[in-house]
């Protein structure tokens, strides 16, 4: 029988716990109970809170005898992103569910982010419909928005409640069965100007055996890329759109963090890597772009987006962190430059065309680029060019066959 992890605070939302664990096991589920609360829960569960704060290494009395909600949550949340994991290893659950608003999504939001990628993994949150990035980061939770607070049962939270349980019910009960057939994983990185470049290389690769994964380079794209090659899932990368750097460096909205362009190398995992896009920075409709870009030059990708052309200076100092981090890499790099345009807008006769720009950005890679460690191939098309794509993708098989 299948069985659902229920976690939450059972000392103040107890009512509502329970009515989901009693939903679940009227659908032939089992239920292994979590008590993230500081306090006495209203009902007996199989996980304590004590148990929690042992894994690691505190006292629940002791935390409870502070009265700092604050201190406990945070305590508790680590404890569970602790436990949690050995639990499922334990075979003790095989989906977890949770309800809460945003200091209950905060206790157990981390410990679903440490469980495998697959796991069925429900949140229902009263955060749900805001900015879900620091409960979900590159994991698969599914957040549903609760609508009402979770605070007692009426017309509404039961319905959510309701459709959240079935939500969960249906992951663990109704399995893919069909068998896959296992490849190389390859992870590719593609922008909407970069699409038909990474269409070709993953036809190329796909051609030939290979898996690929596209991930989409609006900051949680990449930083989910850079998840699973830590994981240990991607046994090849196919780079070729790092614009989400310009975002980082200038101050845009797709940035991926401080620790893009580091996984594969540090991993010893093979790469072809590009400037696919980095002739520009993205921003939000276009009255929402800060002041001090006044001067720049604009491009209205759709009323929701607004792109910024890189200046001469930006793509110096954009070439200057790639240098940084492609020379982090231990062996098995190339970096790629298409001499005839980065992007679809930055090909002679589109908005983003820039000559000058794009020069900066080669002669920095040029200039600091440790040879001893990365290869660089120069080639005289356009990113998206099928002649650049296929060769980019071979270069990746050849990478991953020595």
């Amino acid at each position: 029988m299948k069985t659902i992890a229920i976690a939450g605070t059972f000392d103040t939302k107890g009512e509502e716990y329970l009515y989901l664990k009693h939903l679940l096991e009227s659908l032939g589920l089992s239920t292994f109970t979590i008590h993230t609360g500081v306090f006495e829960p209203t009902f007996k569960p199989d996980i304590s809170n004590s148990e929690i704060a042992e894994a690691i290494g505190l006292d629940i009395t002791t935390l409870a005898a502070k009265n700092d909600r604050a201190l406990a949550t945070e305590a508790l949340s680590k404890g569970m992103e602790q436990l949690v994991p050995e639990l499922y290893k334990q075979g003790k659950f095989d989906g977890i569910i949770s309800l809460g608003g945003t200091g209950g999504t905060s206790l157990v939001a981390p410990a679903m982010r440490a469980l495998p990628i697959g796991v069925p993994k429900v949140m229902v949150s009263t955060v749900a419909s805001g900015n879900t990035a620091p409960y979900v980061g590159t994991s698969d939770i599914v957040m549903m928005p609760s609508v009402v607070d979770v605070a007692g049962l009426n017309s509404i939270s039961t319905k959510i409640f309701t459709n959240a349980a079935f939500a969960i019910a249906g992951m663990v009960k109704f399995e893919n069965t069909k068998v896959i057939e296992k490849k190389p994983l390859i992870a590719a990185t593609m922008f909407g100007v970069t699409t038909p470049c990474v269409t070709a290389a993953r036809k190329y690769l796909e051609d030939r055996g290979y898996e690929v994964l596209v991930f989409h380079a609006t900051g949680i794209g990449g930083q989910s890329m850079e998840a699973l090659i830590e994981a240990g899932f991607i046994e090849g990368v196919l780079d070729l759109t790092t614009t989400e750097w310009a975002d980082e460096i200038i101050g845009g909205i797709l940035n991926a963090g401080p620790h893009r362009l580091e996984a594969a190398g540090k991993n010893h995992v093979p790469q072809v890597v590009s400037v696919g896009a980095l002739d520009m920075c993205n921003f939000g409709p276009y009255d929402t772009i800060p002041e001090k870009f006044a001067g720049h030059k604009f491009y209205k990708h759709n009323p929701t987006v607004t792109l910024m052309r890189t200046t001469v200076e930006e793509n110096e100092a954009i070439g200057k962190k790639l240098v940084d981090k492609l020379n982090m890499a231990k062996e098995k790099t190339v970096l790629m430059l298409p001499l005839k345009g980065i992007s679809a807008i930055d090909v002679e006769g589109e908005a983003f065309y820039g000559a000058e720009e794009d020069k900066m950005l080669f002669d920095t890679l040029r200039e600091g680029i440790n040879r001893n460690v990365v290869e660089v191939i120069e080639m005289n098309y356009a990113i998206n060019d099928v002649a650049f794509a296929e060769a980019a993708a071979q270069k990746l098989i050849d990478l991953m066959s020595k």
